[in-house]
């Protein structure tokens, strides 16, 4: 009798875990499509980076996805694993995006060097913001515009995007004009500094401090020469640091600015990690399976992996070779994740924005350039 009631409940039990699997299977294929492109499209992009290293991976993506959405080429099929890959692949690789950074190589830049960089991020996103209220800016395309500017650019605008509930086409105007100012500015930096006769050190400082993407900072770096992109690099990574300080800000005082920290949803979330926006951001959510919702950590999770990855990296207990290969995977997660973002861009949408989030773009990019300037001149 003990040992047919034994039977019995192992036979329910593997039923009942045979079940879940095949649940979990079933559930998990439907975001395969989008995977399978995102990771496609993320490859190309870094390939034609490693050919043409002034073409950012992460902004071929976007296009490559603006281009997907708007020739109408993606499939319903894949929007469950790309709103997946916008959200969850993105926050991981900014936190791998911490072990580009060595604390010791920024400390060296001096106090002059590193007060520029936080003035440049603090008063380029108050400019931003307050600008932003002037013109009838969203609040929340404002504070997307600052901190793409003054921080570091698309990867900037993607991670306050997961601190904050923005609308996805704020998130795409905002990346457009990341590149769109930002390109120009590596054409524009050198030629003030070859025009003006700027010495070497203070051409790195500024181009550093100025310029929005750090592929757009190498690229801009190596037109001037005179071996200014290390110093560049390291302030533009300078400026990378700040993205933790800032999102937990907003996340802090997110009412104040306008704008509405981003939801925890319900425990269903938890139990299954992929089941949370399974469309594209343009496609309306219905939010009405969700029944509890809490206030999101004071400090996101990425954020503190991010701060925990740039200790490992200052530590040295990681290889050169581990941390090249971090940064593979971490440039393949940001371009699928910009793919994704970009693939929720419709452009019919953008030409409705209007002129103000050009005007308010311009400038926020003078005073960036301006209290760059000054600061690498002075310190």
């Amino acid at each position: 009798m003990i040992c047919l009631s034994l039977w019995c409940t192992f036979a329910v039990y593997t039923g009942t875990v045979t079940t879940r699997l095949r649940h979990a299977t079933e559930h998990f294929r439907q975001y395969v499509p989008g995977f399978a492109v995102a990771t496609a499209t993320a490859i190309v992009a870094v390939a034609i980076n490693s050919i043409v290293p002034t073409l950012s991976a992460l902004l071929l993506a976007i296009i490559f996805g603006v281009i997907v959405r708007n020739v109408k080429l993606l499939r319903s099929g894949m929007e469950a694993g790309l709103a997946v890959v916008s959200k969850r692949w993105l926050r991981i690789g900014i936190v791998l995006l911490g072990f580009q950074l060595v604390l010791t190589d920024i400390a060296r830049l001096g106090w002059g060097v590193l007060a520029t960089v936080v003035c440049v991020v603090a008063l380029g996103i108050v400019t931003s913001v307050l600008l932003g209220r002037m013109m009838g800016v969203s609040p929340t395309l404002a504070l997307l515009i600052g901190c793409g500017f003054s921080i570091c650019g698309a990867a900037a605008v993607a991670g306050m995007d997961g601190s904050i509930d923005a609308d996805e086409r704020d998130v795409a105007t905002a990346v457009a004009l990341v590149v769109l100012f930002g390109t120009a500015m590596i054409f524009i930096a050198p030629a003030l500094v070859l025009g003006v006769g700027i010495d070497a050190r203070t051409a790195g400082v500024w181009e550093g401090a100025a310029i929005h993407e750090v592929a757009q900072v190498v690229a801009a770096a190596g037109i001037t020469g005179g071996g200014i992109v290390k110093t560049a690099v390291v302030v533009k990574l300078a400026r990378v640091l700040m993205l933790a300080p800032v999102i937990t800000l907003v996340t802090l005082f997110a009412t104040r600015l306008g704008v509405q920290p981003a939801v925890t949803s319900s425990a269903r979330n938890v139990v299954e990690p992929f089941s949370a926006d399974t469309k594209l951001p343009t496609v309306s959510m219905n939010n009405s399976s969700v029944t509890r919702t809490k206030r999101p950590p004071l400090v996101p999770l990425f954020v503190l992996g991010f701060i925990g990855a740039a200790v490992i990296a200052t530590s040295g207990i990681v290889p050169a070779q581990g941390l090249t290969a971090i940064k593979v995977v971490q440039t393949f997660l940001l371009a699928a994740a910009m793919f994704g973002l970009g693939c929720g861009v419709k452009i019919a949408e953008l030409r409705k924005v209007g002129v103000k989030p050009l005007v308010l773009g311009l400038a926020v990019s003078l005073v960036v350039a301006m209290v760059a300037y000054v600061g690498a001149v002075l310190s």
